[in-house]
């Protein structure tokens, strides 16, 4: 970049504060050096900023805000194993995890429910499914909830389950906030690795009320053009330009694999979310 340029977006920095918006996202082919997401690869939280690690959190938890989330699950499907840091098309993919999308080339079946890949025991060495269910949402960081949205995906054995000792999957986890009257986006969220599962598993568990006035910053994020494309569904193809997700195919993550060594985290008290919840409903 020439100094000219770069001075002129430095003389402008409410450019770079309003985003970008679908038309540029779409033109640009959808990747851009900006894009950002958190994984939990290696059941550690990482800040990942256009395909590359910027920074590792070492504890086994992390607060959040969900400013967004997909109405609905998603599919993907890959033949052949997973290899690290390759690009792969998949051969299936479902925005909505019952039908596959239009573009899909060539799909299996009609509906996903009738799929055999979506079917227990397809998986690779016949153990889980071959179609991999996940979940797309947007958070921001409690600590800066005006800077980076950031794309959180939640494979399937994060995004449904049963409550754990006043955790849950994130599935019952919002239906929980909901059957208390409570939005996701009035909640700052704990999310913590389950430390006895074989692959990386989150769990979340409310940890306080967003402050009154942070709720308009939270607002204003969910309705931000980083949100929307967030959890949407992109997909990497051969013959198409990159996407957010063409940096690597999604590693297997409901079928067990080598454990790493993890550091035992003594189990912290366990309190009565439910009540908690319903004194912040009561709040307003």
């Amino acid at each position: 970049m020439s100094n000219e340029l770069a001075n002129f977006f430095e003389n402008n920095p409410a450019l770079v504060e309003q985003g970008l918006d679908e038309d540029t996202l779409a033109v640009a082919g959808g990747a851009t050096k900006g894009s950002k997401r958190i994984s939990i690869k290696g059941r550690v939280f990482r800040k990942i900023v256009g395909g590359k690690e910027v920074s590792v959190n070492e504890e086994n938890w992390m607060n959040v805000i969900f400013v967004k989330m997909s109405h609905e699950a998603s599919r993907t499907c890959y033949d052949g194993a997973y290899r690290e840091g390759e690009k792969t098309s998949p051969t299936c993919w479902s925005s909505n995890s019952k039908t596959p999308d239009e573009a899909v080339p060539n799909p299996a079946a009609v509906s996903c429910d009738d799929c055999p890949n979506s079917v227990k025991g397809s998986g690779q060495g016949g153990s889980g499914t071959k179609c991999k269910l996940s979940w797309r949402t947007a958070v921001v960081l409690p600590n800066d909830p005006s800077g980076d949205v950031y794309q959180l995906v939640l494979p399937a054995m994060s995004a449904f389950g049963k409550e754990e000792n006043g955790r849950w999957p994130f599935r019952p986890y919002i239906q929980m906030l909901a059957n208390n009257n409570v939005s996701a986006g009035r909640v700052i969220t704990k999310m913590q690795f389950d430390i006895k599962a074989p692959v990386p598993r989150v769990l979340f568990s409310p940890a306080q009320a967003v402050p009154e006035d942070m709720k308009p910053t939270v607002l204003r994020q969910s309705k931000s053009p980083a949100a929307e494309s967030a959890i949407k569904l992109t997909v990497f193809q051969a013959d198409a330009p990159d996407t957010p997700e063409a940096t690597e195919a999604p590693a297997s993550t409901d079928e067990p694999t080598k454990r790493e060594s993890v550091k035992k985290v003594p189990a912290e008290p366990v309190e009565d979310v439910v009540n908690i919840v319903k004194k912040w409903t009561k709040k307003g």
